[in-house]
């Protein structure tokens, strides 16, 4: 929210001063508001939405939703016990109207299993305590529970790659094949044997906010996650998706494709 707070402010072409001045506040205020350290009331945001000329008033009343809630979400319980960019994702899942991700190397969190979430964190360099283990993999299985609309598109490589032993890893194929059938998750596999292609070399997640203009794209990267909201890189990773989506296996082949898998173990 206080980001497109800002990106109003500077679309409308005002500075901070200039803003606070239409609003009859100080400009730490303003500051303050920008950069998340300071709610803002239903009635000021509308105020300062007239102020910067924006009249979609769906997308205001997103930002109003977003500014007014109270709500203590399920991931405050690890505020101080993990690194806040897991937070961060937990509450845009959270928020999400859908997830769209493409994963290339490794079963995507959502669909982890737990033995899998535990050999993935005891891969980190360096080690992580008894303690910090337990608290990512808790989390991890906490974000399972979201039931909102999720298609994930996994290419083979990932169904392929033993993060653990092989029972561990057959019993992850077949909480794929289970999680298939639930009702709000879609799997499409991306198969080795795309002649030249090269659009699924890319991880990533697309959340779908209350409206388009708050839509978010997270990638990992050395340092973390990266969350993407430009409008211009939303609509490249919209049409890398629907790219990548095309050519993957539809639902029932890509079933056949993850069965035939447990069967070579």
């Amino acid at each position: 929210m206080a980001t497109e707070v800002r990106r109003l402010r500077e679309a409308a072409g005002l500075t901070a001063r200039e803003a606070a001045a239409l609003l009859g506040v100080s400009p730490a205020q303003i500051t303050h508001i920008e950069s998340g350290l300071a709610g803002v009331s239903e009635k000021r945001l509308r105020r300062l939405a007239s102020h910067y000329a924006c009249t979609d008033e769906k997308f205001i009343s997103a930002l109003a939703t977003m500014a007014t809630d109270r709500t203590h979400g399920w991931w405050e319980e690890y505020r101080g016990l993990l690194p806040t960019p897991f937070l961060d994702l937990s509450e845009l899942e959270h928020h999400s109207t859908f997830l769209r991700e493409v994963s290339v190397v490794f079963v995507p969190g959502l669909l982890q299993t737990e033995v899998y979430a535990r050999a993935l964190f005891s891969s980190r360099v360096p080690e992580l305590t008894a303690e910090e283990m337990e608290m990512r993999v808790r989390h991890r299985m906490a974000r399972q529970r979201s039931t909102i609309p999720y298609t994930a598109l996994i290419h083979e490589a990932a169904l392929r790659i033993r993060v653990s032993d092989r029972a561990a890893w057959r019993a992850q194929l077949r909480h794929l094949l289970e999680l298939s059938q639930t009702e709000h998750i879609t799997l499409g596999v991306i198969p080795f044997d795309l002649d030249g292609f090269s659009r699924a070399s890319t991880t990533m997640t697309y959340a779908g906010g209350p409206v388009p203009k708050l839509d978010t794209v997270v990638r990992d990267a050395p340092h973390g996650s990266v969350f993407i909201d430009s409008e211009a890189q939303l609509s490249a990773y919209q049409t890398r998706f629907r790219k990548v989506e095309a050519v993957s296996l539809d639902s029932v082949r890509s079933n056949d494709f993850i069965h035939k898998l447990t069967k070579e173990l």
